[in-house]
C-alpha cells in the first residue's frame, strides 16, 4: 500500500486535528473545557462525525479544493454538535457571541492545517517522496490525456513509459507487450494501466491475474470516446459499471440541503433587513419618476426549463418590447431612477423573494427571457445544460464580465460555458467566491451595468 498513501498520513492528521481542537478550546474556553465529560464529548464527536462523513480517506490526485466541501460539511456538523453540548447539559450560554468567535477561530485553525498539509505534501512529492512508478499497456488518444496527470509533480506519479505491439520512436516507448512482464518485475512497478481498446477480454484477464499474483495495482483506461468529459462519474449497478456522463453536484442530498438552507437563510435576512425598509423608499421614488407598477415581473425559464415569474423593481417605462428586448447602452426606456438602481443592481433585489419561494437560488446561471431561451437552445451548443440547476441572482458568468446585453455571439457562448462549469463544479466555497466578487464588482462599478 506504499504507493497509494502513507500509512501514517491519516493517523497523524487525526492527532493534529484533535490537538487543534483541544488546544483552542483549552486556551479560549477553559471554564467549559476543563471537564472530563466535555473533553470526551469534544473529541468523540469529532471522531464520529469525520468517520460517518468519510472525511479522512484521501486520493492521490486530491488537491486542496478537490474535496473542500467535505471540510465545510464536517465543520458545519461539528458546529451543531459543539453547541448541542450546552443543551445536553442544560447550561445557559452567557456570551453566545464569544462562543461563535471561539468556534470561528477553531474553524480557521482547521482550515490552515489543511493549507499547510497540502503545501507540505506538494513539496515532499516535488522532492521525490511518496511517488509511485506506473507503466501503461497499449496506446490510444487517452494516453496523451492521462499523461497530463502523470506529469503533474503534485500527484506523485513517476511515469516509466508504455508498451505496445505498434512500435514507436517515442522516448517513452518501452517495447512490445510480451516484454512488459519482465520489465514490471525488474523495475518494481506499482501500478499498471491498461488501454482496454487494445486488448481482448482474455488478454485483460491475463494482465489482471499477473498483477494480482505479483501484488501490483491494475487499472483499466476505458475506450477512447469523445463523449467522455470531466463531469462524468462511474456508478456500479451490481457488478456492471455504468458511466454517468453528466455529474451534477447539486443532485446529491448534501448539495440540495446545503444549497437550499443557504438560500433560505440568506434571502430571509435580505428580505427582513433590507427589503423591509428599502422597498417603501423605492416605491415612492419609482412612482414619482414614471407611471406604472412598482414591481416588474417577467416569465423566465428556470430549473428543468420550467417557467416562473421573475421579479424586479421597475426600472423602465412601460413598453411593448420589455419581454423580447434586453436593455441596451443608452436605452431610452430606462427611467432616471432606473439608471441608478440598474447601475447599483438594486433592481434585482426582489428576486430574493423568488429565492425564498424556491424558484431561484442566490447563486446560479442567470435566467433568460422565454423568447431568448427558445432562440439560444437552437443556436448555442449545450445551452440547456445550465437548466440542470436553479437560476441565480448572480453567477459565475456575471463576475467574469458576461452580464447584461448580448452583443456578439461569443458573449452567449462564453456565458453558457461558464454556466456549465458552475453546474458541474458547484461547491459552497464557489458560491461564496461568486458572492464576494459580486459585491466587489458592484462597489467598483461595472461597465455592463446599464
Amino acid at each position: 500500500m506504499k504507493y497509494r498513501k502513507s500509512d501514517y498520513i491519516i493517523p497523524i492528521s487525526i492527532i493534529i486535528h484533535l490537538c487543534i481542537i483541544n488546544l483552542v478550546l483549552f486556551v479560549l474556553t477553559p471554564e467549559t473545557y476543563a471537564n472530563p465529560f466535555n473533553i470526551l464529548y469534544y473529541n468523540t464527536s469529532w471522531l464520529l462525525i469525520t468517520f460517518f462523513l468519510n472525511f479522512y480517506p484521501t486520493e492521490r490526485q486530491e488537491l486542496f479544493f478537490t474535496r473542500f466541501h467535505k471540510i465545510v460539511q464536517v465543520i458545519f456538523v461539528y458546529f451543531l454538535a459543539y453547541f448541542a453540548l450546552f443543551s445536553i447539559k442544560g447550561e445557559i450560554i452567557s456570551n453566545i457571541l464569544y462562543q461563535y468567535l471561539v468556534f470561528g477561530i477553531l474553524s480557521l485553525c482547521l482550515l490552515w492545517y489543511r493549507v499547510i498539509f497540502y503545501w507540505l505534501r506538494g513539496k515532499y512529492r516535488l522532492g521525490g517522496g511518496n511517488q509511485v512508478k506506473v507503466i501503461v499497456l497499449g496506446r490510444d488518444r487517452n494516453l496523451k490525456k492521462i499523461r497530463k496527470v502523470f506529469d503533474n509533480p503534485s500527484f506523485g506519479y513517476h511515469y516509466n513509459g508504455y508498451f505496445s505491439d505498434k512500435e514507436s520512436k517515442s522516448p517513452t516507448y518501452l517495447g512490445k507487450i510480451t516484454d512488459s512482464f519482465g520489465y514490471i518485475l525488474r523495475n518494481d512497478i506499482d501500478i499498471i494501466y491498461c488501454v482496454a481498446s487494445n486488448f481482448s477480454e482474455a488478454e485483460l484477464r491475463n494482465f489482471m491475474d499477473f498483477a494480482d499474483n505479483n501484488l501490483i495495482r491494475f487499472k483499466v483506461i476505458l475506450n477512447d470516446m469523445d463523449v467522455f468529459n470531466r463531469a462524468m462519474s462511474l456508478e456500479s449497478y451490481n457488478t456492471t459499471p455504468v458511466l454517468n456522463l453528466r455529474n451534477v453536484p447539486l443532485d446529491t442530498e448534501y448539495g440540495r440541503i446545503t444549497k437550499r438552507a443557504f438560500d433560505i437563510i440568506f434571502s430571509g435576512l435580505v428580505i427582513v433587513l433590507l427589503l423591509s425598509w428599502l422597498s417603501p423608499i423605492l416605491y415612492i421614488l419609482i412612482k414619482l419618476d414614471s407611471p406604472g407598477n412598482f414591481y416588474f415581473k417577467q416569465l423566465r425559464h428556470g430549473y428543468k426549463r420550467k417557467t416562473f415569474w421573475c421579479y424586479k423593481y421597475r426600472s423602465m417605462t412601460v413598453n411593448k418590447e420589455s419581454d423580447s428586448q434586453m436593455a441596451k447602452k443608452g436605452d431610452m426606456r430606462v427611467t432616471r431612477v432606473g439608471k441608478f438602481i440598474r447601475k447599483t443592481s438594486l433592481d434585482e433585489l426582489p428576486q430574493f423573494i423568488n429565492v425564498f419561494k424556491g424558484e431561484m437560488s442566490v447563486v446560479g446561471p442567470r435566467p433568460h427571457m422565454v423568447v431568448h431561451t427558445t432562440d439560444y437552445e437552437k443556436s448555442v451548443d449545450k445551452y440547456l445544460v445550465r437548466h440542470f440547476v436553479k437560476p441565480g441572482i448572480t453567477g459565475l458568468a456575471q463576475i467574469k464580465g458576461y452580464r447584461g446585453e448580448i452583443i456578439r455571439s461569443s458573449d452567449i457562448t462564453n456565458r453558457t460555458r461558464l454556466d456549465i462549469f458552475y453546474v458541474e463544479k458547484w461547491s459552497l466555497g464557489l458560491d461564496l467566491h461568486i458572492l464576494f466578487y459580486t459585491v466587489y464588482n458592484i462597489i467598483k462599478g461595472e461597465d455592463n451595468a446599464y
